[in-house]
């Protein structure tokens, strides 16, 4: 499932904010973690959300979530936040995501999130841009 030619990580740092009153990392900030790490995956293979959105009037919207917690993250814990494309459709993308501790690699969450492009105007789903879907690389 993960495509490891194409894995793309990225860092992040808990802070304090991203704690329960336990001082462990409350469910849901691990799929604003996955977010980041899809968004910056984006940004590296040229393409910005913002400009995607005043070009080509698309955005992309969380179809699909599918997580697994392992075992917790604390404050001030070094994590990598790993997103590979696992699958590629004409107007949706699935990514197979990963968070581990950076000192150990640790695994503490995993999931697989599946994205729709989205028409802004209409709100309902669209092909990928072709200039896009050009640079997303293949899944094996």
């Amino acid at each position: 499932m993960n495509n490891s030619a194409h894995r793309f990580v990225w860092p992040v740092r808990v802070y304090y904010e991203d704690t329960d009153s336990g001082g462990v990392v409350y469910y849901a900030n691990y799929l604003k973690f996955m977010e980041r790490a899809r968004t910056e995956w984006l940004r590296s293979i040229g393409f910005e959300q913002d400009r995607l959105l005043e070009q080509d009037g698309i955005i992309f919207a969380v179809r699909q979530v599918e997580v697994g917690y392992h075992q917790p993250a604390h404050f001030n814990d070094a994590l990598e936040v790993s997103a590979s494309l696992s699958q590629k459709g004409r107007a949706s993308l699935s990514f197979y995501q990963e968070v581990v501790r950076s000192s150990n690699l640790q695994l503490l969450c995993k999931g697989v999130i599946k994205i729709a492009c989205v028409d802004i105007k209409n709100m309902r789903p669209t092909p990928i841009p072709k200039k896009l879907m050009m640079e997303i690389p293949d899944v094996d």
